[in-house]
């Protein structure tokens, strides 16, 4: 079967898969029924009736929040196997690559997503000091590095490979989130020697070729001539930021700073909190849906400058204030299961997994560094992992994650975008909050539960 047929009845038979699951079952925040069990105390018994909690409420311990994290590493170890294959499934060494090679069938490893996962599971791999997630992220990182830099000596179309988007990246999809994942690996000491010139190859996008506007924000021109997508502050931020920490150089900084600062400035609603997914050059008024897994990018792009940002730095005060502003917006709107909807201020909306588990890392992230109040969000984060905690299937699959999705002015674009398990922007997202939150618990666990009393940090 020819490649081009075979990859078109690949996505066919992934579309009919997509519409013939059912949604999964959500955590429904509805009002318990009212209790009937008998109190014949007249004093406070009915106080200390249990509540009828539709997850997990009082403080989880490390080990059985490293157990759901661990359920998700099988599973990715499983789904994204490293190694190539020829037409026929028969095994390809790196050396002897052609362009017809493919990877192993999985989750790509190249792929934003995917470096979110590699990110993911270092930080798991550092908090946990479990070796298989330290393994798991820098294993797959050289090896994507020895392929495109195979393809690079052979000087391989780079659309004829299975790599476009590490030999000629031409959108921040392809760079930024990778990029991060890459440059981490390589501060830890942990990169081969193909890891180095293909960061190279990324950054020289972000920061050179990728269109911007008249003042450098960078913007794409689809749907419409100069649109901002909120997502690409994480397609950027992070690597830019990374990139700086790697050279000491300056610029990288200066550039993450500029993104957050003008994203905001377009892009942030400040009487909600939260931002709207994207703006259009000219559009007047704007619509402005607030979509969780682009909000999601923000904050975590967020945390990922501040955390290597120099304390010096003249820009660190205004993107400090700007977390702060978002994270109390993300703080109001959070359901009472823990987790957030699709569009954050319309809860008819359903409740959406890779969002809730950015917002669950980036809080705790932002509480163990001392930029947002303890007392205030440490419930919030917890919360939030309580719920994600309870889509983590038995064999490691992350249920309810919203499939990729583009930009939209209309409600039933978000509303109706489709669930799955194979969308793969759960997967890094939940290692990165079960590592934070597990973090955040050693810094201090919750007070005693008191007499009808909730989830309270010191």
């Amino acid at each position: 079967m020819p490649a081009a047929h075979r990859a078109a009845t690949t996505m066919a038979a992934i579309a009919a898969a997509l519409l013939a699951v059912p949604a999964i079952a959500q955590l429904v925040p509805v009002a318990p029924p009212a209790s009937t069990a008998a109190v014949t105390d007249v004093g406070d018994a009915p106080t200390r009736l249990p509540p009828a909690y539709p997850m997990p409420y009082r403080d989880p311990s490390a080990t059985a929040i490293k157990a759901v994290m661990d359920r998700v590493l099988g599973y990715i170890e499983r789904e994204a196997p490293i190694g190539m294959v020829d037409a026929r499934g028969t095994p390809v060494a790196v050396g002897r690559l052609v362009p017809a090679s493919v990877f192993k069938p999985g989750f790509r490893l190249t792929s934003y997503e995917w470096g979110v996962t590699y990110a993911g599971a270092l930080l798991a791999g550092q908090v946990t000091g479990d070796a298989r997630y330290t393994r798991y992220a820098a294993d797959r990182v050289n090896f994507v590095a020895d392929v495109a830099a195979r393809y690079r000596t052979t000087r391989a179309d780079a659309e004829a490979t299975p790599v476009r988007n590490m030999l000629a990246p031409d959108r921040l999809d392809d760079s930024g989130a990778m990029s991060a994942a890459l440059i981490k690996v390589q501060r830890a000491g942990l990169a081969n020697r193909n890891v180095r010139p293909q960061i190279q190859v990324y950054l020289d996008w972000i920061a050179n070729r990728q269109f911007r506007m008249p003042d450098g924000t960078l913007a794409r021109q689809r749907p419409l001539p100069v649109t901002l997508w909120l997502d690409d502050l994480y397609m950027s931020v992070p690597g830019l930021a990374q990139m700086g920490a790697l050279t000491g150089e300056r610029r990288y900084y200066d550039d993450a700073v500029r993104q957050i600062l003008q994203f905001s400035q377009r892009m942030f609603v400040a009487d909600k909190g939260l931002y709207m997914h994207s703006w259009v050059e000219g559009m007047d008024p704007h619509p402005a849906f607030h979509w969780g897994r682009a909000n999601g990018w923000a904050v975590v792009a967020m945390v990922e400058l501040l955390d290597v940002l120099p304390a010096d730095h003249p820009g660190r005060p205004a993107v400090l204030a700007q977390l702060k502003a978002h994270v109390a917006g993300l703080a109001r709107v959070q359901s009472g299961t823990g987790l957030w909807h699709q569009l954050l201020d319309r809860p008819d909306s359903y409740l959406e997994t890779s969002a809730s588990a950015m917002y669950a890392y980036a809080i705790a992230r932002a509480i163990n560094h001392g930029w947002i109040d303890r007392r205030a969000y440490a419930p919030v984060a917890l919360l939030a992992w309580q719920g994600v905690s309870t889509k983590v299937s038995a064999a490691g699959e992350v249920e309810d994650v919203c499939v990729g999705t583009g930009v939209g002015f209309d409600p039933a674009f978000y509303y109706y975008r489709p669930r799955h398990v194979r969308a793969a922007h759960g997967y890094g997202p939940v290692l990165l909050a079960g590592a934070e939150v597990i973090a955040m618990l050693r810094n201090g666990a919750p007070m005693k539960p008191g007499n009808g009393q909730g989830v309270i940090f010191r």
